[in-house]
This record gives C-alpha cells, structure tokens and sequence, in this order.
C-alpha cells in the first residue's frame, strides 16, 4: 500500500489522522504566539483625551454642588461638632498666631500642622463660621473625586469607566460627611490618592520609555537594562505622601507600601520588556532613586510643613533643648530646633500610645477595624431634636457618617475577588488598589485597645471605589464577548450603580442634617449597630 509522504506537522490540528498512518503521541497544546516585549508591557493610556477631560469635569461639577450644598449647617448652636471641636480652634490660633497653635492644654496638640493650616485658609476667607471651618474640607473632597476619576481612567483605560469611579465617590456618605467637616482625614485622603495617581502616571510614563528602547533594539545593551533619569511623577508622588503624612502619620503607611509596590513595578517592567537580570537591575538601576523619591522626599516634605514651628518663639517645645533635653550626647551635632521637634514627636507619640479603650474609657462611637470594611458602626456626629421645617409639629436632624451601604456592604466579596484576580492572574491593577486599600486598614489591627474610629477609613474609601469600579469594568466584559454577555453584564452593573445612588439619596438628610420627623430618623437606623 502506498503511503504518504505529506508533512505531518502541516495537517490542521485536530484533523483524523491520513489513511496509513498512525499517531503516536500526545501533540503540544496550541499556544498564544509571543506578542513581544513591546507589546507585553501593557496598553497606553485611552487616547480619548477631549472626552476624558469633559468626563472629568461633569464629574467634577456634580461633586461640587453636592459637597458645598448648605455647607455652613449643621453647627452646635454656632460652634463646632463632634472632633470639629478640636481642630477647628487650633486652626483658628493659627490664624492669629503665624500658622502655630497656642496651646492651652499643653502637650495635646497631637496632630501635625498641615491639615489644621489647610483649615485655617478657609477661616482667613470666610471668617470664624460654618463655611469657614468647612470650606477648605470641602474643596479637598471634590478634588479627591478629580483624581479618582482620572485614577479609574489609568487603572480601567476607559473614560467611562474613570468617571464612573467618581460617581461612586459623589454617592460615598462616609467621604461625603468628610468632606464637609472640619477635620483632618479628608486632607490625608487627597494627598494619598494624589500620590497614588502620579504613581500610576509615572508607571505609564516610564513603560512608553521602554517600549521605545525596545524597538530601537537597545534593550540589551546592559543586562540590568537602561537608566531612566530623574522620574518626575515619582518624585511628585514622594511629595504627595510627605503631605499625607504631615496631616496624619499614619500617612506613613502609604509611603511603605507605595514604596514596595513601586520596586515590583521596576522588576515586572524589566522582566516583560526582556532585560536579562531584571532583579539586578532594579537593584542597580532603580532602588537607590526610588529610595529617593518614596522615603528621603517624603521625609524632607514632612519636616518642611513645621515651617511655621521652626519661625516661631513660642511653638510648642520649641526650645526644650536645655530644658527637658540635655545640651550634650551623641546628638550634640543635631541642630537644636531639630532636636526640640524630636522631643515633641515623643510626647505626641506617647499621647497616642495611652488613648486606649483600657485607659481612657470606651468612646460611645469608636469602633474596632473588623467592622469597617463594611461600615458596620457609623458615628453620630450631631443630634437635635429641636429642628423645625420638616412639615411636622416635631422634628429632628442628624448628622451621621456612615458609608453608603449599597457600596460598602459588597466590599467583602469585591476585595475577594479583587484578592483571586491578583493572585491568580498577577493582574497590577487589582494589586495596586489592594495596596492602598490595606494600607490605610490594616495597620490598625497592630493595636486593638486604641480608640478607634470610622472616620480612619477615610483614605480607604477612594480604593473601595476603585475596587468597585475595577468589579463593574469586568461584570461588563470586553470586546471580544458575546453580545447576551456583555447585556447581561451591563443589566447588572447599572442595578448595582442604581442602587448605590437611590441609596446615597435615601440618606441624604442624615448626611447633611436636615430636619426630618422622628419616625423616619428611626427608618435611617437599619441595624442595631447604628444606634
């Protein structure tokens, strides 16, 4: 019998085999080809730049009118509320006194200067009132929804997408409330997702570099890869995070775990573009500027906002040295005021370490971190059962902060989710919003006998939205899905947003305190955890 001579390799996989011949084997699974590393390193950012703008702004505008809606009301009878009570004068010493407080309790200005400085510009433009405590909380709260929004373009590569991030953040009631307070996490917020956002502008920014060494084929001139100069957007992030720290400390959760996440960023692009030792050259290339941007930046930033302390006579422990520190030492060489603002770190920092729930008592609203991701107990910022103008002969209004439970009760399965898409398919965007979502929440399970409160997850909320977001970008599925998919996707993106935003307006009166009846004040309080 005659027999073929045909390549075998040139038959259609899966085909019968020809008569005559027998298979023998098990043939290589079929295998995606190489894109190349170019192509590896990821999309460019959308080039819809126009509509991205106009997104933006609508987004934007939107926040505005809601975050600068009455904002003077609330008060207590003229004066602040809840913590509003401790930052809002200090703020307002700083106003007389040259950008430093008085002091009267002494040693319990525990805070650094920033946020209450940031404050006290608003106070210097609109007096010693509502919208004065409040105005410059506010602008920093619509300003946070700018850069999620441009985050979630980053991070989605789509505009939509990027605006229906800030969207989720107008329909916040926690990052709503906060930003419309005299307080300081709103501030630490903005700089914390302004440092994460010119992070995601320098990972882009840095892979458009390589994908240019690699087409000009000059990738492996070196095998730890090329040198990248100064990175601007890095530099700018460090500045970002020295100003989150210099509203709060914690704040310097964010400088450790950008910074980590950073390095993995500079091996992974390494890697994928083909460089030969991609660990060695992080190490060579990329660790000592990064330390750079992300610990020394950060660091000189911190130190620079006590400006107003260090021209001042009467700051607090502003000249301890001879007094309370010793004039000689190891750290004799250390500059005095240098020394003095160490000695005062340590009696801020004792401060902290003693208000605990065994010391100081249980606050009637503090809360441990097990019940934040999911907004289990709120807090009552401002009660009064004498209101008037809600149509009923007794009225009450309240102020509470709470996040909107529609979004925050889904954020245990969505991180999950998020958890297994970083994992399993080493997906940076999910690892990225992870990041940041862990380091505002996880530290505060080192110390379970502080007072802790709601109000800390502040700078977390921006990344739930984010998760959120990145959750509804993949139910709407891709291009490349069946049209009944991508329906069904969008059918259940847009009941989950709706739901979100008809719940964000059930709680609006409580959100912004107005007046209400007392049976619908009890039909807010869904859980007994509320109350």
């Amino acid at each position: 019998m005659a027999t073929s001579t045909a390549d075998p390799g040139s038959r259609v996989a899966g085909a019968a085999p020809e008569p005559g011949l027998t298979p023998r084997g098990t043939p290589p699974p079929l295998r995606r080809a190489d894109p190349g590393p170019a192509a590896r390193l990821g999309a460019p950012p959308p080039a819809d730049r126009l509509r991205g703008w106009l997104v933006t702004a609508g987004i934007v505008l939107l926040a505005a009118l809601l975050r600068f809606y009455e904002l003077g009301e609330p008060t207590d009878r003229g004066t602040p509320v809840f913590d509003e009570k401790h930052y809002v004068p200090q703020a307002w010493e700083m106003v007389r006194n040259g950008g430093v407080e008085n002091n009267p309790g002494y040693e319990k200005i525990v805070h650094p200067p920033l946020g209450k400085q940031l404050i006290a510009l608003g106070q210097m433009a609109f007096g010693y009132d509502g919208v004065g405590w409040r105005v410059a909380a506010a602008l920093a709260g619509v300003l946070t929804v700018l850069l999620v929004v441009r985050a979630g373009r980053r991070l989605t590569r789509s505009s939509a997408l990027g605006g229906l991030a800030g969207l989720l953040l107008i329909a916040d009631g926690l990052s709503h409330v906060q930003s419309r307070m005299g307080m300081l996490d709103v501030f630490a917020a903005l700089f914390v997702v302004a440092g994460f956002a010119a992070l995601l502008c320098d990972r882009d920014d840095v892979r458009a570099r390589m994908a240019r060494v690699v087409a000009q084929g000059r990738v492996g001139d070196t095998p730890f890869g090329p040198r990248w100069g100064v990175r601007w957007w890095r530099l700018t992030a460090g500045v970002c995070l020295g100003l989150a720290c210099a509203v709060k400390w914690s704040g310097s959760y964010y400088v450790a775990a950008f910074g980590v996440l950073c390095v993995l960023w500079d091996v992974s692009l390494r890697r994928r573009a083909g460089v030969a030792r991609p660990w060695a050259g992080t190490v060579v290339r990329d660790l000592a500027p990064a330390l750079w941007a992300l610990a020394l930046v950060p660091v000189v930033t911190y130190i620079a906002s006590w400006w107003a302390w260090f021209g001042s006579e009467t700051g607090i422990d502003r000249h301890q040295v001879g007094r309370e520190i010793g004039t000689g030492g190891p750290f004799a060489w250390v500059p005095d005021a240098l020394r003095s603002l160490w000695y005062y770190h340590g009696q801020a920092l004792a401060f902290h370490e003693n208000l605990t729930t065994g010391s100081a008592g249980q606050h009637p609203w503090e809360s441990k971190p097990w019940t934040w991701p999911m907004g289990l107990r709120p807090m009552l910022y401002r009660y009064s059962d004498e209101a008037t103008g809600c149509g009923a002969t007794e009225c009450v209004s309240a102020v509470m902060l709470i996040g909107t439970p529609a979004l925050w009760w889904a954020s245990i399965p969505v991180l999950l989710w998020g958890l297994w898409r970083a994992v399993t398919r080493v997906d940076w965007r999910w690892t990225a919003v992870l990041v940041g979502y862990g380091a505002g929440f996880l530290p505060w399970f080192l110390n379970l006998d502080r007072q802790m409160y709601f109000f800390y997850m502040m700078p977390v909320a921006p990344f739930l939205v984010l998760a959120a977001t990145l959750a509804m970008g993949q139910l709407l599925g891709h291009a490349g899905q069946s049209e009944r998919r991508r329906r069904t996707g969008l059918l259940v993106v847009s009941a989950w947003l709706a739901l979100i935003l008809v719940n964000f307006v059930w709680l609006w009166p409580i959100l912004v305190g107005d007046p209400i009846t007392p049976d619908h004040w009890q039909a807010q309080l869904w859980l007994p955890s509320w109350r």
